[in-house]
Formats: structure tokens, C-alpha cells, sequence
């Protein structure tokens, strides 16, 4: 049987290393951080009003990517709030920008 040796990133290795040292939790934790984790999740319904045009596309997307349009919606408005959001033309401008030498 042909097995291919894993390589681990070096927070990967750091949690084999330290697995030995696991400490449960206890239920009261436990259930605390559940509790903060439900809450985290806890979804609530919205009415919004789209172009049509825009909501088209959205749908497209999403289409694309293999997903619904709401759950595609909701991702978009999270990577939006948690900044993780990349803007393309940006992002390549600034690529250009360091490429010239124009920002140190």
C-alpha cells in the first residue's frame, strides 16, 4: 500500500507536540462555550430589497460556485464585516504598484 508522508505547517506540529498536555474542560465550561458559540451563530432573518438585475447575477454566482444565492449572500456580508473582503482591482493595483516599485 502506497502512503504518502504528511508534512505538517508549523501550527499542525505544535498541536502534535503539545497533545499529551490536553486538559478536558469541565461540563460547566464546556457548556459555556457552547452557549457562546450558539450565540455567535444564531442566525436572524432580514427583508431586503435588491435590483433585479443585482439579484440575477447573485443568483448566477452562486449557481457557479455550487451554492445558494442567501448562503452566497450571507458569506459576502460576512468576509464584508470581519474584513476579509478582497476588492480584485485593488488588489491587483496594488500588485502592480509593488511590482513598479512604487510602494516601499
Amino acid at each position: 500500500m502506497n502512503r504518502k508522508k504528511v508534512r505538517l505547517d508549523e501550527y499542525e506540529r505544535k498541536v502534535e507536540d503539545e497533545i499529551l498536555h490536553y486538559r478536558p474542560v469541565s461540563q460547566a465550561k464546556r457548556a459555556e462555550i457552547e452557549r457562546s458559540l450558539d450565540q455567535a451563530n444564531e442566525k436572524k432573518s432580514i427583508s431586503l430589497r435588491l435590483r433585479k438585475y443585482d439579484l440575477e447575477k447573485l443568483k448566477e454566482r452562486a449557481e457557479q460556485e455550487g451554492i445558494p444565492y442567501q448562503t452566497l449572500l450571507s458569506v459576502i456580508i460576512h468576509k464584508f464585516v470581519t474584513d476579509q473582503l478582497i476588492d480584485r482591482r485593488s488588489l491587483i493595483k496594488g500588485l502592480q504598484l509593488l511590482k513598479n516599485g512604487n510602494i516601499a
